[in-house]
C-alpha cells in the first residue's frame, strides 16, 4: 500500500428493501445472522468500522426517509479486505439466500467511495453517494466493486459534493 492510500479507508454502504417485517417468521433467519455475521466482519482482516445503534446492528436506523429500507455501512482498510469479507463463510450464504428477504430493485442499493484514514461515514452522506452514483454511475468519487477507482483519486472532492451536482436527499 503506498503513503497516500493508507491515508484513506474504503467506505461502502449498501441498503435493501425487505419483503417482510423485520420480526416477521420468514425473516428469522436473517436477523438471528446478524450478530453472528457482524462478529466475524469485526475481527476480518482489513475491517474498521461499522455502523451500529444500539441494537447491535444497524437494522433500525433509518435510510433515504423509507421504512422498508435497511442499510449497512462500514469501513474497510480497501476493497480486497472487503471483497474478501464479502464472498466467504455465513456472509457468503446469505448474499446467495438474500432474493428470499429483500426485493429485487433496479437503481443501484450499494455504493463505495474513499475516506481520509479515521473519518466515520454519516448515514446522509451515505445517502448521497449512492444518490450520486445513480444519476451519474460510477466516479472517482463513488464507485463500485466492479467499477472502482484508486484511493485519492478524488482527493479533492473527498467530503464535497462535486460542483453542480443536484441530488440532495
Amino acid at each position: 500500500m503506498t503513503s497516500s492510500a493508507a491515508a484513506y479507508e474504503l467506505a461502502q454502504v449498501n441498503i435493501a428493501r425487505l419483503k417482510f417485517p423485520l420480526d416477521s417468521p420468514e425473516l428469522k433467519y436473517f436477523v438471528d445472522a446478524l450478530d453472528p455475521v457482524n462478529a466475524v466482519a469485526d475481527a476480518a482482516d482489513g475491517f474498521v468500522w461499522r455502523l451500529q445503534s444500539d441494537s447491535g446492528n444497524a437494522t433500525d436506523i433509518p435510510v433515504l426517509g423509507d421504512e422498508w429500507l435497511v442499510i449497512n455501512m462500514s469501513v474497510w482498510r480497501d476493497t480486497n479486505a472487503l471483497t474478501a469479507f464479502m464472498y466467504q463463510g455465513q456472509h457468503r450464504e446469505l448474499l446467495a439466500r438474500r432474493r428470499e428477504w429483500f426485493e429485487r430493485v433496479e437503481e443501484a442499493m450499494a455504493t463505495l467511495w474513499w475516506v481520509p484514514a479515521g473519518h466515520r461515514p454519516t448515514v446522509g452522506e451515505a445517502e448521497e453517494r449512492l444518490l450520486h452514483l445513480r444519476a451519474n454511475g460510477p466516479t472517482p468519487y463513488t464507485f463500485t466493486l466492479r467499477t472502482s477507482f484508486p484511493a485519492g483519486a478524488s482527493a479533492p472532492e473527498l467530503g464535497a459534493v462535486p460542483e453542480g451536482l443536484g441530488c440532495g436527499v
